[in-house]
């Protein structure tokens, strides 16, 4: 096992000689003492200090034919790999496979490992990309956004394969513990590249070289996509498929059944009734109507995909289907591939193909790294899944969630409420009227969603999330308190949300409350009864002295309580309790 002490002593003893921080000698005792390579070698296969495009070190174990790409952090946080994994994804497996550029910046590890590859061309067999640090690698698994970094990579290793080609080659990809703990390794079980034919081809090319081709595809051959990626399939779309009951999804199976049992229809009405389809490949090789698709991926049309596969499943052992299977494989849809395209030009992308289906907003952030964060933090902090794409936990079986780390499968945390209750906790209570908007101004979205919130104490988070289940109950507790007087508490549901959220966040046994009760998405009565008396001895004495203020005072006579809606409101009230108990607003962050 390598020590402080031991990294300590490399460090003093080579850091005159290669420079960068203490952290990089971890590598190099690594290197030592799992690879067995002497450290006059092991020097120049070490990245020290910067501009390393994600590369951290190298090995070529001849014996096995393996080649080893490494990245470290003397760390037991797994979260650290995020940084240096998208520098991997973006620019690293390019500049090492396919085009070295003349950076004189770049790390010399680069040009060793170049140096590697070329002289070592025939020999290698697989490619193992470890991912070395202190920690249990099973919980590097279980993340959300490792999982989607660690398929992006996947999604790169067409750059190897050009490489080495025409010799096919492993692409292995690996978590592991330097106490000698391994991780599962995962090998790409299915080919990346995908042959499809599509008709009618038109292309069209983006401001800054991106690609997209516009023709037909086949149904059956986006099954075919379907069934070798599972829902891998809809990573980059903003949810799962809605389910046969949906209006959409029954008339694509009546069509579907028309077509290819009933035959009443013919295949090609398919493409008139429908709006078409949208992919991003990481490739797009074209000879004529013969495509090959590199890692493709579905932007939109998830409710078709998954309805094809429902209706073939379905009708599996329907002789009549059987017999209709080759006008079954003449359906085309209007398909758009896109290539050559940056993340974030691929995120608009899909943002704007599904604005034209009936989506909501808070649908089409669904795989910001924001969300992805978050799922990890409610995942890994109370063992609670946040559904960030719509309909992603009822696909997920009791076996799923538990492999995923969830250790409650009651409930899911829901975007939309958590969105509810950040601008809430901020004092922003007049947002709930306009929440779309918090998703369409991306000035709003990144205020409300900022970097900060995943520093906050996630049992807190959810005691103020789990508020809501209870709205109604601590309006009528507040009226029992005085019918005539508090009649008005049913129209500022909003603001008690609020204000109940400050009651439990400036509760002075906080910590006991969130440790007994921020663990778990259930209510149990204790919970209930705790909030019961907070609404009746704290914010039920907010609410009647803001009636009572002078600058309401005329807008109460009236009856007109819109501003029960509004920050002042909250803000007044705040006031009031800092008077009174010494209050502050508190923040999720």
């Amino acid at each position: 096992m390598i020590t402080d002490r031991m990294i300590d002593q490399a460090y003093s003893d080579l850091r005159s000689q290669c420079g960068g921080v203490r952290e990089d000698y971890f590598a190099l005792l690594y290197l030592e003492k799992e690879h067995k390579v002497h450290r006059g070698q092991a020097i120049n296969q070490v990245a020290f200090g910067g501009n390393d495009y994600g590369i951290d070190g190298f090995h070529f174990d001849r014996d096995r034919r393996n080649l080893y790409v490494f990245q470290f952090k003397y760390s037991d946080s797994h979260s650290l790999f995020k940084g240096s994994f998208r520098r991997l994804i973006d620019v690293g497996m390019d500049r090492v496979f396919n085009t070295p550029n003349h950076d004189a910046k770049k790390n010399q590890i680069i040009l060793q490992l170049r140096s590697c590859l070329h002289e070592n061309r025939a020999l290698i067999d697989q490619v193992c990309f470890r991912f070395v640090f202190t920690g249990d690698p099973q919980e590097a698994e279980r993340s959300t956004v490792l999982d989607k970094l660690r398929e992006d990579l996947e999604n790169k290793k067409y750059f190897a394969e050009q490489f080495f080609a025409p010799r096919s080659i492993g692409f292995l990809i690996e978590y592991r513990s330097s106490t000698g703990k391994v991780g599962s390794v995962s090998v790409t079980k299915h080919s990346t590249t995908f042959p499809v034919s599509i008709t009618n081809v038109i292309k069209n090319c983006g401001p800054n070289g991106e690609e997209m081709h516009i023709g037909f595809i086949r149904l059956s051959e986006l099954d075919t996509i379907y069934l070798a990626q599972g829902n891998n399939f809809f990573d980059r779309n903003i949810r799962y498929g809605l389910g046969q009951s949906e209006a959409v999804n029954r008339s694509i199976q009546q069509s579907l059944r028309a077509i290819a049992i009933d035959q009443v229809e013919a295949p090609e009405y398919f493409a008139f009734n429908h709006n078409g389809i949208t992919l991003y490949a990481e490739r797009v090789e074209q000879d004529g109507e013969a495509f090959k698709l590199t890692s493709p991926k579905l932007l939109n049309g998830a409710q078709t995909v998954s309805t094809v596969r429902d209706f073939l499943q379905t009708n599996k052992d329907n002789a009549k289907l059987a017999a209709g299977q080759d006008r079954f494989g003449s359906i085309r849809v209007i398909c758009k591939v896109i290539t050559k395209a940056t993340p974030r030009f691929v995120t608009s992308v899909t943002i704007n193909n599904n604005r034209q289906n009936p989506v909501e907003p808070w649908n089409l952030h669904a795989n910001d790294e924001i969300q992805l964060e978050l799922q990890d933090k409610f995942r890994d902090d109370i063992g609670i899944y946040y559904e960030r794409q719509e309909n992603a936990f009822d696909q997920l079986s009791t076996e799923d969630l538990e492999d995923y780390g969830i250790v409650e499968d009651s409930k899911a945390i829901q975007m939309l409420k958590i969105t509810q209750t950040f601008l809430l906790t901020d004092g922003n209570i007049s947002r709930l009227s306009e929440i779309r908007r918090i998703f369409e101004d991306e000035k709003l979205y990144q205020r409300t969603f900022r970097k900060s919130r995943l520093n906050a104490d996630t049992r807190h988070i959810l005691l103020c999330y789990k508020i809501q289940f209870r709205l109604r109950k601590l309006a009528d507790v507040i009226k029992d308190k005085g019918q005539n007087k508090y009649s008005f508490v049913s129209r500022a549901r909003i603001l008690l949300w609020a204000l109940m959220c400050q009651a439990l966040l400036n509760a002075d046994d906080i910590e006991d409350i969130a440790e007994d009760y921020g663990t778990t998405i259930t209510m149990p009565a204790a919970f209930t009864d705790l909030l019961n008396k907070l609404a009746t001895t704290r914010v039920r004495l907010l609410l009647a002295a803001l009636m009572d203020a002078a600058e309401y005072k005329d807008k109460v006579a009236e009856d007109n309580l819109g501003f029960l809606r509004t920050d002042r409101a909250f803000e007044r009230c705040m006031e009031i309790a800092y008077k009174k108990w010494g209050w502050v607003h508190k923040k999720l962050d």
